[in-house]
């Protein structure tokens, strides 16, 4: 019931998309969510605007969950997801944002939870 999406300004190749499945994959539990259930979108070559200035290398993470995320869960959320995208793909934590959404409503397989 997770899901992560994340539109980047850089061109994606299979191994790199790859790799942040994976590592995605992992940092889903810091706000107590199971990857079983996480679904990932990736999003690339985006034209990314910060400041009114065209980003090279930039991003924006939706982390969307059934329920709501603990604030201190997020921060450690969000300074996951920084790391991830500066190390895999060159991004800047200064050139992402990321933003939490919570739902008590959230179908799968003709269903709610």
């Amino acid at each position: 019931m997770p899901m992560i999406e994340a539109k980047v300004s850089v061109q994606l190749s299979v191994e790199k998309r790859d790799v942040l499945k994976a590592e995605f994959g992992k940092a889903i539990s810091i706000i107590g969510k199971p990857e079983s259930y996480l679904m990932i979108n990736l999003v690339d070559g985006q034209d990314l605007y910060f400041g009114g200035k065209k980003l090279e290398k930039g991003g924006y993470v939706e982390v969307k969950v059934l329920g709501s995320v603990d604030a201190g869960a997020s921060d450690k959320m969000t300074a996951r997801l920084c790391e991830i995208l500066e190390r895999e793909l060159g991004i800047p934590g200064n050139a992402v944002y990321v933003s939490y959404w919570g739902t008590g409503n959230w179908g799968w397989n003709g269903g709610n939870f």
